[in-house]
């Protein structure tokens, strides 16, 4: 819907999303496959903290931080997943102003947070493994519920501001988002001003500064960390310390490699093909793979899950 303003201009108070729109064919399977990838993100972030709340032993920092994550992921989902599955077995695809605002503000918290989480699993990874006497005082249950709750703060921070930088803007049509969700670089497109400039360069800024400083912090943890283990004599002991940090290290290769693929790819010519398969990179695929890569990789939480549930499940005794 918009409602005209005069001087040429045009208030748009809904959007269109038509992100896949140009797969008509393939709607519904796409519907099927990411239903199905959805539901596993779900159920494994789910199993993920059901293991760690109800086994005493995985009641430390480096699983208090995994179950935040699960948690943030499970929002992230929900923010962009059920909207996106809806519209794909929908005709009509609009989503109003506030509704698209909320949508934006939720899926940068949370993502953020994953971010944030993130770095903060390495910096634990770094105390245990270079200062392990000092582990316990630098990881105190205080400390570490202060670490995770500024996670959230910095989460909630940047969704605040992005959104409200883009939602400052006038919209003045057309209406329709060429994403599957109400993302930044489609919206700034719809906008009219003369602060529209700034407010995609301030924007880009403060999310590129945000990404690349956890993940240099992550990077200079992992530098310690090769450093210290290179320095253990036994190739056991060696082997022991890097398992601990692999399932950690692969979810941050795969978050930061597509979120680098979004944010620092090259200028150039976009179609809407492209930019809807790429979406699809960060907001199904990475939360898809990260609950099943560190039920895989973690050999503890895999020991664990299979113990609590499986053997529960299958061989209970009469």
């Amino acid at each position: 819907m918009a409602v005209t303003l005069g001087l040429n201009y045009t208030f748009v108070s809904e959007f269109i999303l038509i992100g896949f729109s140009t797969f008509p064919h393939l709607q519904l399977m796409f519907f099927l496959l990411f239903l199905l990838m959805y539901l596993v993100t779900l159920l494994g972030n789910l199993l993920i903290m059901a293991t760690i709340w109800s086994e005493h032993s995985l009641h430390t920092p480096m699983y208090l931080f995994l179950c935040a994550l699960s948690i943030s992921e499970i929002f992230y989902t929900f923010a962009i997943i059920p909207r996106m599955l809806a519209d794909l077995l929908s005709a009509l695809h609009s989503i109003a102003l506030l509704a698209c605002a909320s949508q934006m503000f939720f899926s940068f918290t949370f993502g953020f947070t994953h971010s944030f989480l993130l770095t903060v699993m390495g910096y634990d990874r770094y105390v245990a493994i270079c200062h392990p006497l000092r582990y316990n005082v630098l990881m105190s249950p205080r400390g570490c519920a202060c670490l995770v709750a500024w996670s959230w703060v910095g989460g909630s921070f940047m969704g605040t501001v992005v959104t409200t930088a883009i939602f400052n803007l006038t919209f003045c049509g057309p209406n329709e988002i060429h994403h599957f969700f109400c993302h930044v670089p489609p919206l700034l497109k719809l906008a009219c001003g003369e602060n529209v400039l700034e407010v995609t360069r301030g924007v880009g800024m403060v999310c590129i500064t945000a990404l690349l400083g956890c993940f240099l912090l992550i990077l200079l943890s992992y530098a310690f960390i090769v450093a210290t283990i290179l320095k253990i004599p036994s190739a056991e002991g060696r082997h022991k310390a890097f398992s601990t940090c692999a399932s950690h290290l692969t979810v941050v290769v795969v978050h930061y490699g597509f979120a680098s693929v979004i944010y620092l790819k090259p200028k150039g010519p976009k179609s809407l093909e492209g930019d809807t398969l790429m979406g699809i990179t960060y907001t199904v695929l990475t939360p898809f793979l990260s609950p099943i890569i560190f039920s895989l990789r973690n050999k503890e939480l895999k020991v664990t899950m299979k113990k609590a549930f499986l053997n529960k499940l299958f061989l209970q005794n009469p």
